[in-house]
């Protein structure tokens, strides 16, 4: 069974669904590249999916560990180069509590750090990635 369809809609746009569960999203190609940007573009995609990974595994070590991570959250920026166009660099801010202890920190980054989606792609591509505690 496939992961996704999708379907170009015009004007730049495609939607995409979820094959499991029917969700639906939608692309559009940035204003800085002959789009409307009024939906996430592709590379901006890759960028969410970086931070929402790392959260996920975070989530995960932390389950294990009997730590709750609810209320944990980021931003993500992405860098573009331009020749060829491409993701330069993604920049990922961590905001978590600042009740962790050392060794809790420790283990919620190196989980962030592997998070398959950041060992997946290309090493050119800078992870930026910065974890701030507090409340």
């Amino acid at each position: 069974m496939s992961t996704a369809t999708a379907r170009y809609a015009g004007n730049l746009r495609s939607e995409a669904v979820h094959t499991a569960s029917g969700t639906t999203i939608f692309t559009d190609a940035p204003v800085d590249n002959h789009g409307r940007g009024e939906a996430f573009s592709p590379t901006d995609l890759v960028s969410a999916a970086l931070g929402t990974c790392m959260m996920t595994i975070m989530g995960i070590v932390a389950e294990r560990n009997n730590l709750d991570l609810t209320g944990v959250s980021f931003e993500v920026s992405k860098h573009m180069a331009s020749e060829p166009r491409r993701i330069a660099q993604i920049d990922v801010s961590f905001r978590l509590p600042g009740s962790l202890t050392k060794k809790e920190r420790a283990l919620l980054e190196n989980a962030a750090r592997t998070c398959p989606v950041a060992l997946s792609l290309n090493p050119e591509i800078r992870q930026e990635v910065q974890f701030a505690y507090g409340e």
